[in-house]
């Protein structure tokens, strides 16, 4: 499940049926494949933010993080009544492929370009462009974000209105954990066990005597450097 980060009232996009929407997407995986996650920043007409999504998606590639923040704005497009949207990604494969210039043959991506495609078709108008990343910098940070909160090595900022996406960045509010979804595929974190201490050597029990201040054995030696116990009878 999408989440909606930073998102605008609900109504922002109501009723804009004949408006143009253009949405940043970008997804990345750390280890392609690795943990995953996209990011989405969501403009009206006018160029303001109406919303800011972002996801974890757990252990997968690039290319599959790519297609989850296409498919992650066309579902928020068609949910919000933005029935014209121009996606712009840095994702040169999707894009062409989406355009159709490219053959989709991957058997993992094809059906999320199937699922994009379908989506696309419910909206009355629907643009696909090229971008390098520098064009996608904030989407680019929100995908990073997912896959940092889904690593568990910061918090993500809480929901609010995007004027103040700046300040919740940087307060990093602790009450916004659960404002990111943790998609399948999740591995556990692993609890390693506490070290045990070493053991201690078993006591061994010689018999012998002391005269004049000197020990004297009754069998056995003992080695040089061991600290040892007399105990008298």
């Amino acid at each position: 499940m999408t989440a909606n980060l930073f998102s605008a009232d609900s109504g922002s996009a109501a009723g804009a049926a004949n408006e143009w929407f253009t949405a940043h997407c970008d997804g990345g995986s750390r280890g392609n494949p690795g943990p995953s996650g996209y990011g989405a920043v969501v403009e009206d007409g006018a160029g303001h933010v109406v919303a800011r999504l972002s996801e974890f998606l757990g252990i997968q590639t690039n290319n599959f993080a790519e297609y989850s923040g296409l498919l992650g704005v066309l579902r928020w497009a068609l949910e919000n009544n933005a029935q014209r949207l121009r996606v712009i990604s840095d994702s040169e494969l999707m894009v062409k492929q989406m355009q159709g210039k490219y053959a989709v043959k991957s058997p993992v991506l094809r059906p999320l370009f199937e699922e994009a495609r379908k989506l696309s078709r419910r909206l009355e108008g629907f643009e696909m462009r090229h971008t390098l990343r520098a064009g996608n910098k904030e989407a680019d940070q929100l995908a990073n974000d997912a896959m940092d909160k889904g690593m568990g090595k910061v918090t993500m900022p809480q929901a609010g209105k995007p004027g103040d996406f700046a300040a919740i960045r940087q307060q990093g509010s602790a009450a916004a954990q659960d404002r990111v979804s943790v998609a399948r595929g999740v591995s556990p974190a692993i609890t390693r066990p506490a070290p045990q201490p070493a053991a201690k050597p078993a006591r061994q029990i010689l018999e012998g005597y002391v005269k004049d201040g000197v020990v004297h054995l009754l069998g056995g030696e003992l080695p040089d450097g061991i600290f040892v116990k007399i105990v008298r009878e």
